[in-house]
């Protein structure tokens, strides 16, 4: 169990698409486990849920316990353990992934990752508009737009857009203000902030997953709509479409763990 465990962590740590080309080629190890639990604990402390492999604790990387102060989520992971058949696949298994390194990694890291965040969104995608077609242009628009208005209003600023890739400065003052709103997020909220980050590479997007504003559907078209012109005109192969759908099953992942953190039920 413990090499399966540093290979989750590995995983986690890895742009999602590499990680699925990366996976494709693994020789996966076999399901070890018959039965799956989640223990029952008082209160909402770091380890009062942990989840339990015929009885034993999944210890991470680090030999910390896989454990979350949310019940229902624990038992989301615990369901990835039991989902698996005869070989244990992590590309399969999101929640647990981003769990791992929350624990072993970003609780230790946590500034840097906020400042990760933070400079997605002074590098963000929503701010770099398509010229042309107008088609296209008018999709970044009506998706794009109301994104922004949103962070505007809650950060007190504006947001530079650029015409192209041509590289633009925004509001230092603002980005603090974005920087200013991290603190004091769990590990867990801000590991999974940070996976729809780099998905999706939009921090606004991110932040407005996290406050509830757009759900995850809304998020993941946002962050499509390049992507979805170019399938519109010239089609998607087989490959791409795995590797969208590992990307969307991640973006899902840290949709539901957001929403744990938050305090809102998850489905």
């Amino acid at each position: 169990m413990r090499d399966l465990l540093n290979d989750l962590a590995d995983d986690a740590a890895q742009n999602p698409v590499e990680r699925a080309r990366a996976l494709s080629k693994r020789e996966l190890p076999k399901r070890f486990y018959k039965s799956v639990a989640v223990t029952s604990g008082d209160g909402e402390g770091a380890e009062a849920h942990a989840i339990l492999l015929d009885g034993r604790p999944v210890r991470t990387k680090a030999r910390n316990t896989l454990a979350v102060g949310h019940a229902d989520l624990a038992r989301r992971i615990a369901a990835e353990w039991e989902a698996q058949a005869k070989e244990i696949d992590p590309a399969t298994m999101p929640l647990t992934r981003i769990t791992q390194t929350a624990i072993d990694a970003v609780a230790q890291q946590a500034g840097e990752v906020a400042d990760d965040v933070v400079a997605y969104a002074g590098n963000d995608l929503l701010v770099y508009r398509a010229e042309a077609p107008q088609e296209l242009v008018e999709s970044q628009d009506a998706l794009w737009g109301p994104v922004i208005a949103r962070a505007e209003a809650r950060f007190t600023g504006r947001f530079v857009l650029a015409g192209g890739i041509m590289p633009v400065s925004q509001d230092a003052a603002m980005l603090a203000r974005i920087r200013a709103s991290l603190e004091g997020t769990s590990a867990l909220y801000l590991t999974a902030l940070h996976v729809a980050t780099t998905i999706t590479g939009s921090a606004l997007l991110a932040l407005a997953l996290g406050e509830a504003e757009m759900d995850v559907d809304a998020v993941w078209e946002a962050a499509c709509v390049d992507e979805d012109w170019n399938i519109a005109q010239w089609g998607l192969d087989g490959e791409a479409e795995q590797l969208r759908a590992v990307r969307r099953a991640d973006l899902g992942a840290a949709a539901l763990i957001l929403d744990a953190c938050r305090g809102r039920a998850i489905d």
